[in-house]
């Protein structure tokens, strides 16, 4: 049998997890994830951008977050990230309230906004300490109390966790041991902590097996090691060139090379030592 596909590629994750003939398993990941911040679980979720054959690793217009609605009305995005792209903390505030106001249509009052959720799944470190699941809240310093139940943010670092043990009994952990790659002879123990693991487990092994997944999947794993390498050189040589006076013509060089990657603005400021505002316009005036 082929070597199995990884499953934090992000199509592939999405495959497993956001088509709706997997809607179950995102269910079951999802409430051993609430239930780690002591959340009542779901019964039901409506998938708002399910996963067709039609996303195409390499098309700009697919969209490999999972966004989901449940019966109350509370929306859930969930969001793998292999590589470090910065600004994380940034990032996910802006996509969240993007989601949240895009809710009120003219003329609706507040009171129609429904709570958003965003789930982070990164398999780097960024959070400072050791737990592998951190969740934020909007609540005020001294004494705790809530603003807003409306924003809720996990964070999930796969780096965190100890590839070698595997947990006792049903959880979380579970999941992210699975996501991580733990070695196909701990699959048993996993799938008997969580049942519903099985039909994960079985959709990447269909996939690793299928010709046109594995091509698709070769492709993108291709653009996203070529990302990172692109992210990692031009910070190098922006930090050195940066320095010098009068390096503007390449730093701007560097930043149209990261635009052509499809590339956020914010990242590439950062990287290019460019204003977003000069970045946006080498954006529209290349």
């Amino acid at each position: 049998m082929p070597d199995l596909l990884d499953p934090r590629v992000d199509f592939v994750f999405k495959r497993i997890f956001g088509s709706e003939e997997n809607k179950d398993v995102l269910l079951a990941f999802l409430n051993r994830t609430f239930a780690e911040s002591g959340e009542p679980p779901l019964t039901e979720i409506v998938l708002l951008n399910p996963y067709t054959d039609k996303d195409a690793p390499l098309d700009k217009q697919s969209i490999f977050d999972i966004w989901a609605k449940t019966d109350e009305g509370k929306l859930i995005n969930v969001e793998m990230q292999l590589f470090n792209k910065y600004d994380i903390e940034k990032r996910t505030l802006f996509y969240w309230s993007k989601r949240y106001s895009s809710q009120l249509q003219e003329g609706q009052a507040y009171t129609e906004l429904k709570k958003c959720v965003t789930i982070n799944i990164l398999d780097y470190s960024f959070i400072k300490n050791d737990r592998y699941h951190n969740v934020f809240h909007l609540r005020e310093d001294h004494t705790g109390i809530e603003l807003s139940d409306d924003i809720e943010v996990h964070f999930l670092e796969l780096s965190k966790l100890n590839d070698r043990s595997v947990p006792v009994e049903g959880g979380l952990v579970n999941w992210l041991l699975f996501l991580k790659g733990a070695d196909k002879s701990k699959w048993e123990v996993l799938q008997m902590n969580e049942p519903t693991l099985k039909k994960a487990m079985d959709t990447l092994e269909f996939l690793s097996q299928d010709r046109e997944a594995r091509r698709r999947y070769e492709e993108r794993q291709k653009y996203l090691h070529d990302e990172a390498s692109m992210i990692e050189w031009a910070t190098r040589k922006g930090r050195v060139e940066g320095k010098a006076e009068g390096e503007k013509k390449k730093a701007e060089e560097i930043a149209r090379n990261m635009l052509a990657m499809g590339m956020e603005v914010s990242v590439i400021s950062k990287v290019s030592g460019l204003t977003e505002a000069e970045v946006q316009s080498l954006q529209t005036n290349p």
